[in-house]
């Protein structure tokens, strides 16, 4: 008896990616993003989801892509994740896709070293590959930098940049 992986499949460039389907909350429109300071690059701000604030990253940035723009066809995939939601920007949601757990192999071990660590496989379906995304590394909180102290260590030089430069 073999296991499938039901997994959300999305394109971030021209690449397909994967998060487990138990993971997603929704998928919505990319409504207006209100912005917050000292935030990551890719970190683009919160969304207001019927009465929840939510947290969005955009995953081209995360990614490494540093000209992302949003267009038309750009969704968000509402994400749960240790019983908080967030928000992953992304170019379009594709599909449902069913991968036999067998058909899913370990990153490359280049993964790891490059500091992708939030790679959990490739699935191979229908002749492509999709990247399969550990959601727990991915919104660490740690590669988020969202705990309190560290944003107040982050934006102590700008402040100081900023000031040095009005004089």
């Amino acid at each position: 008896m073999s296991r499938e992986l039901h997994i959300v499949g999305f394109k971030v460039g021209r690449e397909t990616y994967g998060v487990p389907i138990t993971s997603l909350h929704e998928i919505v429109r990319v409504p207006e993003i209100t912005a917050v300071p000292d935030a990551p690059d890719y970190l683009e701000g919160v969304i207001n989801l019927r009465g929840k604030i939510v947290s969005v990253m955009d995953l081209r940035k995360r990614f490494g892509e540093k000209q992302a723009t949003l267009r038309k066809q750009n969704r968000i995939l509402v994400v749960e994740h240790a019983g908080r939601l967030a928000g992953l920007i992304v170019d379009s949601a594709s599909e449902v896709l069913k991968i036999p757990a067998d058909a899913v192999e370990a990153p490359p071990a280049v993964f790891q070293e490059g500091g992708l660590n939030c790679v959990t496989g490739l699935g191979k379906v229908a002749g492509r590959l999709v990247v399969l995304l550990d959601m727990s590394k991915l919104l660490a909180p740690e590669s988020l930098q969202v705990k309190s102290e560290t944003g107040e260590k982050k934006a102590a030089p700008k402040a100081d940049a900023r000031g040095a430069g009005a004089r």
